[in-house]
């Protein structure tokens, strides 16, 4: 990579044996002696199981640290939506680097993806540490060698799988002493580097995941199932036979998970992002927030002018989306807030735009004003993802089987079901709840329309859209159909080079063996891409 790199994650080492003591979601060894700041050394620090905790822990500090361009603060929200055709940057947002994620108008620059990259290889660089460490340590049984090291890969996946679809093919560093003038590796290259890692932590005992926000094996198997889902959507050089193989590979994975009985829907879809119902049977595997440490600042974005009309940082492009969601559907008012009760009035404020639901901490909002969801966890993987990536991976092998069927309307159930009146509602069109009798591609539809429903604002829509190919097809036809002119920046400057982020203009000056992304040199044919869908 390059210098700016090693010294980043020198600094984030450093600043979390600082943070460590007040840490609330990794505390299980607050109670360790630790040596002054000054003193800890890298060479003799991993001696005892409490110190690789420290370290292990270290890895997902990364997740949310650097505030407002962190990881799991804004930065997957931002990417995943604003990137998309229902999110816009709010009549608030003073942000310039926000505009331009906004307006498809992203450059090598933009802090959001400067910090990405770093924050990105700042954790993959702890992960390797460790892993290096451990390899090289006679401190430690073989057991605790392969716990440790296999939950740090588990970390270097997500990394990794982060990157590569945000960037394409990146360079792929397994050890902390390489560093300077890597080349690019290929996308498949490093697709096969992720699925190695999370091979690996399927091994992961059960017997050290009981600390909320642990990796686990589940999370890992779920993790493989998303992974060669995309991997055979996104790869440019794989053979049909060889995609259909991954796409197979998708569906056995999420059957392990969806068989091995740990992990269920909850009844009320809203209760996924409850802070009082954190780490529940839905979430695989989740970031761990806390205003009062790590706050997830999407709470700020979605709802930082409290009860009032002035347009927060996030806001929908339209108000159709919200009048075509049906009332019936319990994700539409868990999703999207278009009355709220106000504790200083003691009535509901009916906003004239509604705001994104999710990330608005109803139990804590009176107390916190606009911190209000700050305590909210990142959900990376849900359980209501697997089933649908089971449905399409069935659907894309077999036609809808009855598996496919199975799956996705396990999702139907779960989004027309009353919490209140626990009872199944019918949907209000007079549709069935549970779904029959259509073709491939009319499964392929309502498969990608369940897609979006269940993950608005969880930073899926983008990336969804890109792994599909109908990323600028969608944008402007959705655009245009709520509302939108065709003068609109968002309508005029998407386009095929916005399957990807641009790589950091400092990296590149760091590193002249790094190739831009097509498109951001000021490119217009030739397109690495295939044609849209």
């Amino acid at each position: 990579m390059n210098t700016n790199i090693r010294i980043r994650y020198t600094k984030t080492l450093v600043a979390f044996f600082t943070l460590y003591s007040s840490l609330i979601t990794f505390s299980s060894c607050a109670d360790l002696e630790q040596d002054p700041v000054s003193s800890i050394s890298t060479d003799t620090f991993y001696s005892t199981e409490a110190e690789l905790t420290v370290a292990v822990n270290g890895i997902y500090e990364v997740f949310t640290e650097d505030g407002f361009y962190g990881i799991f603060n804004n930065q997957s929200v931002y990417f995943g939506d604003l990137q998309t055709d229902y999110v816009k940057a709010g009549a608030n947002t003073n942000s310039a680097h926000i505009r331009e994620i906004s307006n498809f108008a992203i450059q090598p620059t933009n802090l959001f993806v400067i910090d990405a990259w770093n924050e990105h290889y700042r954790g993959i660089n702890l992960a390797n540490q460790l892993i290096d460490k451990l390899d090289a340590s006679n401190n430690f049984s073989e057991e605790v060698k392969s716990r440790f090291a296999n939950e740090a890969k588990f970390l270097r996946a997500v990394y990794y799988f982060n990157l590569v679809r945000y960037f394409g093919g990146v360079p792929v560093v397994l050890h902390s002493s390489e560093s300077e003038g890597r080349s690019r590796n290929t996308l498949d290259e490093v697709y096969q580097q992720i699925v190695s890692d999370l091979k690996d932590a399927e091994h992961i005992p059960a017997s050290i995941t009981g600390n909320d926000g642990r990796a686990t094996s589940g999370a890992a198997t779920a993790l493989l199932s998303k992974v060669y889902l995309t991997w055979a959507q996104t790869s440019p050089t794989l053979d049909e036979a060889t995609k259909r193989s991954y796409i197979q590979s998708a569906s056995d994975y999420a059957s392990r998970v969806i068989n091995s009985g740990k992990y269920a829907l909850l009844d009320k879809y809203i209760d996924n992002w409850s802070v009082d119902k954190k780490n529940g049977p839905e979430h695989i595997f989740s970031i761990q927030h806390d205003r009062t440490v790590n706050a997830n600042v999407s709470g700020h974005c979605t709802f930082a002018m409290l009860w009032s009309d002035s347009e927060p940082v996030l806001i929908t492009t339209s108000t159709k989306y919200w009048e075509e969601a049906d009332p019936r559907d319990q994700r539409r008012d868990g999703s999207w807030a278009k009355r709220l009760y106000n504790p200083n009035t003691g009535e509901d404020f009916v906003f004239k735009v509604p705001l994104f639901r999710k990330y608005i901490d109803s139990l804590n909002y009176a107390a916190y004003g606009n911190s209000a969801g700050q305590s909210t966890n990142t959900t990376y993987l849900r359980y209501a993802e697997v089933l649908l990536i089971k449905a399409e991976a069935e659907n894309e092998l077999n036609g809808p089987t009855q598996a496919a069927y199975e799956a996705l309307n396990a999702i139907r159930r779960r989004a027309y079901w009353s919490p209140y009146a626990q009872a199944e509602l019918t949907p209000s069109d007079g549709t069935p709840v549970e779904l029959s009798g259509l073709s491939q591609e009319e499964f392929r539809k309502a498969v990608r329309d369940e897609y979006w429903k269940e993950f608005i604002i969880e930073g899926h829509r983008w990336l969804d859209l890109v792994r599909w190919h109908t990323l600028v097809k969608t944008v402007k036809e959705s655009w245009l159909a709520h509302g939108g002119s065709a003068d609109d920046l968002k309508y005029k400057n998407i386009s095929k080079k916005n399957y990807l982020l641009p790589i950091p203009s400092d990296q590149i000056t760091l590193n002249p063996n790094l190739v831009q992304n097509w498109g951001y040199n000021g490119e217009t044919t030739g397109d690495p891409y295939p044609e849209e869908n």
